[in-house]
């Protein structure tokens, strides 16, 4: 999986951030990681002309996943770190209830193949050891 970051001009993407990022992010979304190719990270300053405090940093993450369309989610906190790891935890959320729907209907489509398949062999009458 991997991790890209997008900053704006008011927010400076230094290594450190990167790294502390993408620690975050394998942390919070590693048992996804075979299902995600990429994840695109955007931080912003909301205010930065106007320094009024309040939930002025904004963390943006889009996950992509194999097969299917990248799914988004934002955080806007005091911090950058707190804005992301709100984004993390709004991301894992979104992918349970997302990929958890998936894997039900999989296991649901399988359960009907295999019933039909169970039904189509009993009513093929008595097989040729019966007669």
């Amino acid at each position: 999986m991997q991790v890209q970051l997008n900053t704006d001009s008011n927010v400076v993407g230094s290594t450190e951030l990167t790294l502390q990022l993408e620690g975050e992010v394998h942390a919070a979304l590693g048992r996804f990681a075979d299902r995600i190719t990429r994840v695109e990270v955007h931080l912003s300053d909301l205010t930065s002309d106007n320094k009024t405090g309040g939930d002025d940093k904004r963390c943006m993450m889009e996950a992509r996943l194999a097969n299917r369309q990248p799914m988004s989610v934002s955080h806007e906190a005091p911090t950058v770190s707190l804005a992301i790891d709100g984004a993390c935890e709004k991301l894992v959320r979104a992918l349970d209830r997302l990929l958890g729907k998936l894997d039900a209907d999989q296991r649901s489509g399988a359960r009907q193949a295999n019933d039909d398949a169970a039904s189509a062999a009993r009513s093929d009458g008595p097989s040729a050891a019966e007669r």
